[in-house]
């Protein structure tokens, strides 16, 4: 087998029907600035570096259901954010526009979902 080329992944890239107004979510979630804003195109910047979030504006975007059953339109990727406090943690992200899913699976995680219902988790270690 030949030797991988060297690869660093950049961004995880969300698709919504507004990539300003899901960028501007998560700007006020996790506090990052953006790199790059274009109308379909926004990039945000992780400050300690590493790979970045960005979002494109894709018309034909379908909300995914959280949990899915048949025929639902299923969640292709989740975010997982770690946090200290879930309580204050949830809290931040509700302010910022983030809503509690109805479903939790678990004790030491809390499933939100954003503007476009994407899901994601904040958990303690």
């Amino acid at each position: 087998m030949a030797e991988a080329p060297q690869m660093t992944l950049t961004a995880t890239v969300l698709s919504a029907p507004d990539a300003c107004e899901l960028a501007a979510f998560y700007q006020r979630l996790l506090g990052w600035a953006r790199r790059m804003d274009e109308p379909d195109w926004v990039a945000l910047r992780a400050p300690g570096g590493g790979a970045g979030l960005s979002f494109q504006t894709d018309p034909a975007y379908v909300r995914p259901t959280w949990p899915a059953g048949p025929g639902d339109q299923q969640m292709m990727m989740h975010l997982d954010i770690e946090v200290g406090d879930l309580d204050t943690a949830g809290a931040h992200a509700l302010a910022a526009g983030a809503t509690l899913a109805e479903y939790q699976p678990q004790d030491d995680v809390r499933v939100y979902l954003d503007p476009a219902g994407h899901p994601f988790c904040l958990w303690t270690p």
